[in-house]
């Protein structure tokens, strides 16, 4: 599978000096963190250090717990189902808190939903964890995002220096390297983004009201539609994402002048995801916002050759547009914290391994 990922030194400096003008509230409404440059390996990475609570960027207790829960949403129709999960949830909260992984150091942290993650091979690994224990010693060490599909290599590397991975969710992959031919509802897609009257229009071309309503897309979507444990991105972290290029923000103008959709787009290497999506829920699902939206971004990740992660969600409408599922990880370090964590760790990586996984695949989420 192709998708090479490769962290621009610069612009990791650049994401860091962002952040450090003041507290990262101002950017994320819902996370606390300080982020920092970490050189490993040859690799220059985004580093955060955060205390909970947070939102589940940085707080793995509330992704595996708070998260988990309001995603029981889905299991309305099996009543059986849906209190046997609230009940299992709600008792492996205690443990997830015992694992010490919410008082965490982590690695590769773009502060997005997928962070690609580069090669990581065993020295770096285990450069990773020199620096890190050494710089964060009573901390967990924790990298999101990878999966079994595109970081196999790094997995292992990982694996071997004393890491141990943790199921997350189910993710799905598009890779434009295996020929397949458009399916019907990618082509369906496009026919309906060129026949709108709707104009694409760069984020160069946006005005300070257009960053507000960008962040108001967002949350309107991500927020008030879904959870308001995703992260609370504000209009000042939209528009400096833009303007030090960690984002490629596009949006969709209506007739009125009015935004009414945006998409941002964080291109990696050779490997893209779609962190940012919002539009405006108001209007008829039938105008196909959505839909428009993800057709640019699948459009651009066909023409520049890039694998495209498209993140966990809406399973169904992302295989029929030739995305493959994959089970995404945490590796989490902790050999270096007393043993109550380290089993509490061990314990939680075989509960989300034996019970986790199969629900993710089952139900596809």
């Amino acid at each position: 599978m192709a998708g090479d990922v490769a962290n621009d030194p610069s612009l990791v400096q650049k994401l860091v000096h962002v952040t450090s003008r003041g507290p990262t509230t101002n950017l994320i409404r819902n996370l606390d963190a300080q982020m920092s440059l970490l050189d490993a390996g040859g690799i220059s990475f985004p580093v955060s250090v955060s205390n909970p609570p947070n939102c589940y960027l940085c707080c793995p207790s509330t992704a595996y717990i708070d998260y988990a829960l309001e995603e029981t949403r889905h299991f309305t129709k099996r009543a059986t189902l849906q209190t046997l999960l609230i009940g299992l949830i709600q008792a492996c909260r205690p443990l997830v808190r015992a694992t010490g992984l919410d008082h965490q150091v982590q690695l590769n942290n773009w502060l997005f939903s997928t962070n690609p993650v580069p090669i990581i091979d065993e020295n770096c690994a285990q450069d990773i964890v020199a620096k890190l224990v050494q710089a964060h010693p009573k901390r967990a060490i924790v990298i999101r995002s990878l999966n079994d599909l595109a970081d196999q290599d790094s997995i292992a590397s990982l694996k071997s220096a004393g890491f141990q991975m943790l199921p997350a969710r189910q993710v799905y992959l598009f890779d434009p390297t295996d020929n397949v031919k458009p399916s019907r509802d990618m082509k369906a897609d496009a026919a309906l983004l060129a026949q709108s009257d709707y104009v694409m229009v760069d984020a160069h071309e946006f005005s300070a009201d257009d960053w507000t309503r960008t962040a108001m897309l967002y949350d309107m979507l991500y927020i008030g539609r879904y959870s308001g444990l995703n992260p609370q991105y504000t209009p000042r972290f939209f528009a400096q994402a833009h303007q030090v290029g960690l984002l490629k923000i596009i949006g969709l103008r209506g007739p009125d002048e009015r935004l009414d959709g945006v998409i941002g787009l964080f291109a990696n290497g050779q490997t893209m995801t779609a962190p940012i999506l919002g539009h405006d829920t108001s209007i008829d699902q039938s105008v196909g916002l959505y839909r428009m939206l993800t057709a640019i971004a699948q459009s651009h990740a066909t023409t520049e050759g890039l694998l495209y992660n498209r993140s966990a969600g809406a399973a169904a409408f992302k295989r029929h547009r030739n995305a493959q599922p994959a089970i995404e990880y945490n590796a989490v370090y902790v050999n270096h914290l007393n043993p109550g964590k380290r089993f509490a760790t061990w314990l939680v990586k075989s509960i989300l391994a034996r019970v986790g996984v199969p629900i993710m695949k089952r139900f596809e989420l």
